[in-house]
């Protein structure tokens, strides 16, 4: 595990990345890494100085000269064996996530497992990093574009899933020349730091890879840095517009994965049994902190009656500590997490929602000081209330009604985000309907959480993103690479050129 024993301190800590080497940082503020389910310290992390941002800076501008002009096969390679080592210590990285962030192990090997397909898709860089070639754009011009790297670019990631996210980012920035400076979520920064060792096991140069900690203050570095060219974002949408609007003020490049509230419509034409089943996983899977979970559902003309059996199905969940064989709901990440879920449930009830299934304070055997909260389900919800209109980030699925599938997709749409939406439906007509109408950028049609394989890419939309490209996929080449166009002629050894300043006749 990255975190080792403190000479004066029983508890582990977090040590920084800088430069290739694993740094025990000089700052006097520090914070705990908590086990969700038994409020055990994990660890503590530290929040780092400002000399040793700035040194991880440093060490990623000076790592840039050399890492730009590494060959594309061999930063290729790097990735081939990253992936490998990702694989061969899969159960290892899923039981420190487990163990920090409250997850399944399931769950957690999941959310290593997506990370690692980006991983994958970063070692094929060389089909990817391609330019484009015009022959003869003018007599004996030719004019052909090059994809190179910005320089230093950084990352700042959430708890809900920290494999998954930093692996969205740093793998696509290093493979396309880029120099990179992490900061992971201090709630739940070990896993981060795991990856990141194995990184440097697979080759990855001192420098090109850093890692700091931190809060506010590591944030507005980020943001602010003079050699730092572009920034990636996934988070609240509070933070994620204050790191757009500082990032992009300061000229950087910028990409802020924000808030959602995605929705699913339910036909009733729909497959019953398969379509309760895949809103049970997709709203409180990973106690319902995704960005992409399903926290309303839209029960549409008969399908209202289904509720019922909603209900008893979602009553046959498993609640305990995400280590626990057969989990199906672990602890959420803080006890102020669990504070705000509470007070969100009972703002509901106040409202005036129908509270038909309450999850507050379950008794989880062995586990009394966990985060614990049980799957909840709303219905007469309206779209005024606020357990509708905030995210919650828990086990809490809100059950409005529709008469038609038109007007289900007018309330989508009127919301103001744009994450992720979900039709189930056994009409082709209705899906096509559905796709060409809805205004969201991830449609998942019978599927309930539509996150693209990275052969695409991440495509939320409106409130819920911010800046033009997605996090991977063919996108996140774009955004981490800068166009340079090349318009080029060769005379021959005796042809004699045109006066100066005459320009090119394209003919």
């Amino acid at each position: 595990m990255t975190a080792q024993a403190n000479t004066q301190n029983t508890v582990p800590t977090v040590k920084l990345l800088i430069g290739g080497q694993l740094v025990e940082s000089k700052t006097t503020q520090w914070r705990d890494v908590v086990n969700p389910a038994t409020q055990e310290v994990l660890a503590r992390v530290p929040f780092a100085t400002l000399d040793e941002m700035n040194a991880a800076v440093a060490s990623a501008k000076e790592a840039f000269k050399t890492w730009r002009k590494t060959p594309i096969g061999a930063r290729a390679r790097i990735f081939l064996k990253y992936q490998q080592l990702i694989r061969e210590n899969m159960q290892e990285l899923a039981a420190i996530l487990t163990a920090e962030q409250g997850k399944t192990l399931p769950d957690a090997e999941g959310d290593v497992f997506r990370g690692l397909e980006v991983v994958e898709h970063a070692a094929s860089i060389g089909n990817l990093q391609l330019g484009e070639l015009a022959n003869n754009v003018a007599g004996g011009v030719d004019t052909y574009t090059l994809l190179q790297p910005l320089g230093v670019c950084a990352g700042i990631t959430p708890f809900n899933f920290p494999a998954m996210i930093p692996l969205w980012m740093f793998p696509m920035a290093i493979a396309t020349g880029n120099t990179f400076v992490l900061k992971p979520s201090e709630q739940d920064p070990m896993v981060t730091m795991r990856l990141a060792e194995l990184a440097m096991e697979a080759g990855v140069p001192p420098g090109v890879l850093n890692v700091i900690h931190g809060g506010v203050d590591a944030v507005n570095l980020i943001c602010d840095h003079p050699d730092i060219k572009a920034v990636s974002f996934v988070g609240s949408t509070k933070v994620g517009t204050h790191v757009y609007n500082r990032a992009t003020q300061n000229g950087k490049r910028a990409q802020c994965m924000m808030g959602a509230k995605n929705h699913a419509i339910v036909l009733p034409d729909a497959n019953k049994q398969q379509t309760l089943n895949n809103l049970l996983g997709a709203a409180f899977g990973a106690a319902g902190q995704r960005c992409m979970a399903l926290p309303v559902v839209i029960l549409v003309g008969e399908a209202q009656q289904w509720l019922p059996e909603l209900i008893e199905k979602t009553k046959t969940l498993k609640i305990n500590a995400g280590a626990e064989p057969g989990t199906d709901i672990g602890p959420v990440v803080s006890c102020s997490a669990l504070d705000r879920i509470g007070s969100l449930i009972a703002t509901g009830i106040g409202e005036g929602a129908t509270l038909v299934l309450d999850g507050r304070n379950p008794e989880v055997v062995g586990y009394t000081q966990g985060n614990f909260v049980g799957p909840t389900i709303f219905s007469d919800v309206t779209t005024e209330m606020t357990i509708y209109r905030e995210e919650i980030f828990g086990p809490v699925l809100c059950v409005l009604h529709a008469d038609t599938l038109n007007d289900a997709i007018a309330l989508v749409n009127a919301n103001p985000n744009g994450n992720g939406t979900a039709l189930f439906t056994r009409s082709g007509a209705a899906a096509r309907h559905f796709q060409e109408e809805i205004d969201v950028g991830q449609v998942g049609i019978n599927v309930p959480i539509p996150v693209p394989v990275p052969l695409f890419s991440f495509s939320g939309s409106r409130a819920s993103k911010l800046g033009d490209l997605g996090p991977y996929g063919k996108q996140v080449v774009q955004f981490y690479t800068q166009t340079k166009t090349v318009t080029q002629r060769w005379f021959d050894e005796d042809e004699v050129g045109g006066t100066v300043n005459t320009t090119i006749t394209l003919k």
